[in-house]
């Protein structure tokens, strides 16, 4: 089953960049592998979220994470919207559970507010 979880993130269009509750970055799908090429790209992976980030969203993120262990029926909390780069998007921190509701890690998410004008 793992796989098809994988391929579902592999799959996204979005930067996916998966961390455990210690900061340290378990997985990048390939479109983050390729948007932080410049910071390091799949060399990222093993070493701490915090490596990459500014004092202020490092901040964020561990404030964040704090209320994804103080609630375990929060599991998405936006952080800020991102209008640069070509990219117009809200982004959050999503909280990854096990089945019994504990944090076992996060990830940020990219929602597009550009509409898609490709018809099927």
């Amino acid at each position: 089953m793992n796989e098809f979880y994988k391929a579902v993130v592999d799959a996204d269009d979005a930067p996916i960049v998966i961390c455990d509750t210690e900061h340290t970055i378990v997985y990048m799908n390939p479109t983050a592998i390729k948007r932080y090429e410049k910071r390091g790209g799949e060399k990222l992976v093993g070493r701490s979220i915090f490596d990459c980030h500014n004092a202020h969203s490092r901040e964020i993120i561990q404030s964040v994470v704090e209320k994804f262990r103080d609630n375990a029926d929060l599991d998405k909390v936006y952080t800020y919207a991102k209008n640069w780069g070509g990219e117009d998007s809200d982004v959050y921190m999503v909280a990854l559970r096990n089945g019994k509701r504990e944090l076992i890690g996060y990830y940020e998410k990219h929602e597009s507010r550009i509409h898609e004008t490709e018809r099927p």
